[in-house]
């Protein structure tokens, strides 16, 4: 059997930058284990595996060890690959996942994908979190899946040295952290080594916790942020109350097919 396999650099402006996933195509569901082998074999954050439907498509997440409940950038590549290289042209491709309907858009050369909000409660800091990051944030909340750590500078965040083996203790998909930035409303670090990355290059799925927050701060339903990890990204978000937007642009990289 021979799939379509594409991968997209995705939240990225220019090949190299962002954060990339694979894609694939599939006619017909396959076996759980053999999504994960193929996932660890292409060894990106994460592989998407998206089939149609009657009304949309599912889409499924792995990481090289596990499958994920959300995962943003691969469904914003996802949606890229079907837009560019599938033919579809309505504007608009709605995911059934794990984690619901999942909506994405076309707005001039801006894809917003469109997520329920993830309102984060104010949260007491494990302590392998804190010897993970090396320093004390300014204030520690819990969302559905995710730690998410706010410090009161971009300074403070770029400077961090994960401590993997600690970080890993966290009982958490993984930890955010997150503070104002100087050229833009805020930015933000994504670690997750619970799911066998260390450092994510930029995580859509962690702005549905950081949208309302710095929204509700700033006050502003509109905001401009960077994930500043060594490749780096850029995104639009808007807060829409019980959802969130979070737009970026991508790119492919490669196209091929994989045989099993």
């Amino acid at each position: 059997m021979k799939l379509p396999i594409y991968q997209v650099d995705a939240f990225a402006n220019d090949l190299f930058s962002g954060n990339p996933a694979a894609v694939i195509i599939c006619e017909t569901e396959l076996a759980e284990e053999t999504m994960q082998k193929v996932a660890s074999e292409n060894n990106v954050s994460e592989t998407a595996f998206v089939m149609p439907k009657e009304e949309g498509y599912q889409i499924r997440w792995f990481t090289p060890l596990v499958e994920v409940d959300l995962c943003g950038h691969a469904t914003l590549a996802s949606a890229h690959v079907l837009f560019v290289h599938r033919g579809v042209s309505s504007g608009k491709v709605t995911f059934n996942s794990r984690s619901g309907l999942l909506h994405v858009k076309q707005e001039e050369d801006l894809l917003f994908l469109d997520f329920p909000a993830d309102r984060a409660k104010t949260a007491e800091p494990p302590e392998e979190m804190i010897f993970g990051l090396g320093r004390n944030p300014a204030g520690v909340f819990r969302g559905r899946d995710d730690y998410m750590a706010v410090f009161e500078t971009e300074e403070e965040i770029s400077s961090i040295t994960p401590d993997a083996a600690k970080l890993v203790q966290v009982c958490s998909r993984g930890v955010i952290v997150t503070a104002p930035g100087r050229d833009y409303d805020f930015v933000s670090r994504f670690f997750a080594p619970q799911t066998g990355v260390l450092e994510d290059p930029v995580t859509g799925s962690a702005h549905t916790v950081m949208i309302p927050y710095w929204s509700g701060r700033l006050g502003k339903a509109e905001l401009r942020a960077r994930q500043i990890s060594g490749r780096g990204g850029d995104l639009i978000c808007r807060n829409q109350g019980e959802r969130v937007e979070i737009g970026g642009r991508a790119v492919t990289y490669l196209q091929g097919e994989i045989s099993l």
